[in-house]
């Protein structure tokens, strides 16, 4: 593989994780940023509240990130062989967890939403 391209990263994907499993993840990713954008919007500001707890659950969604993204390739945190598998790990672990916050925050505002927060 001399060069890089989008259509390459969605067939890597796919192949790690199927096709169907892949585009439901991606679907699941449009539908929740779509809500977070909503709710941003509805609410015209952000509860400092719902934030803390969206931030308290970031550790929680970069360990379920790692433990999916390991078990789908069937393999360990003793496979990791140099840097480049730490910083991918790292990066997984960060996608995990800003993805549960915007999760979290998003599930709160629209599901337990006070008159005023």
């Amino acid at each position: 593989m001399k060069e890089l391209t989008f259509g390459t990263l969605i067939a890597v994907f796919e192949e790690i994780f199927g096709r169907g499993l892949f585009w439901a993840m991606v679907v699941a990713a449009a539908v929740v940023t779509l809500a977070y954008l909503y709710v941003l919007i509805r609410d015209r500001s952000m509860s400092m509240r719902k934030f803390l707890l969206a931030q308290l659950s970031m550790p929680f969604g970069a360990v379920a990130a790692v433990v999916f993204v390991q078990a789908m390739t069937h393999s360990h945190l003793r496979d990791i062989g140099g840097p480049v598998d730490v910083i991918v790990l790292l990066g997984v672990a960060v996608m995990g967890a800003v993805g549960a916050a915007i999760l979290v925050y998003t599930a709160q505002s629209l599901f337990f939403r006070k008159a005023r927060d």
